[in-house]
């Protein structure tokens, strides 16, 4: 397994800003699932505490999505780190890579956060809370997407 860690080229305006996928290398049928790790719950006061015209643009066009939202998603540089020890530990023969990396700000205006993503057929979340001896103190969700992805060869391993 590798892990990828890209790191800010510039001082973050805020402790949150760092997101991280990783690669499952098969997952129900498909092989090489990227699946993207975010936060799905906060504390609202948090928000406060943030200096939101240097984080986000205004989106003139009045997007759908919610920008401030995506921010919160993300971790800070220590849950970062947890996240990715925790996962290189417990999941290092099923998957193939663990990338970070730091948002750039300001996040444009409209951008939807994963969180909003409605499960379905291709769509759908892993929750690493519910896992037995989940040793984290915070929530952790992962969305993937199946449709993205090949599907396993016949004969291959299936999850």
């Amino acid at each position: 397994m590798e892990i990828v860690r890209k790191e800010p080229q510039f001082p973050s305006p805020c402790p949150r800003g760092h997101v991280a996928t990783v690669c499952i290398r098969a997952f129900k049928g498909r092989k090489e699932v990227l699946v993207h790790l975010f936060r799905p719950q906060w504390d609202p006061a948090e928000e406060g505490g943030y200096p939101w015209a240097e984080l986000v643009r205004e989106d003139a066009a009045g997007g759908r999505g919610n920008s401030r939202e995506v921010l919160m998603e993300s971790f800070t540089a220590e849950e970062m780190d947890r996240i990715v020890e925790y996962l290189a530990g417990r999941y290092a023969e099923r998957l193939t890579r663990i990338t970070t990396n730091v948002l750039e700000f300001p996040l444009p205006g409209g951008l939807l956060p994963l969180r909003s993503m409605p499960e379905g057929k291709d769509i759908g979340r892993i929750r690493f809370e519910i896992v037995p001896g989940y040793p984290l103190s915070f929530t952790v969700h992962g969305l993937y997407d199946l449709s993205q992805h090949k599907p396993m060869d016949p004969g291959g391993t299936q999850d």
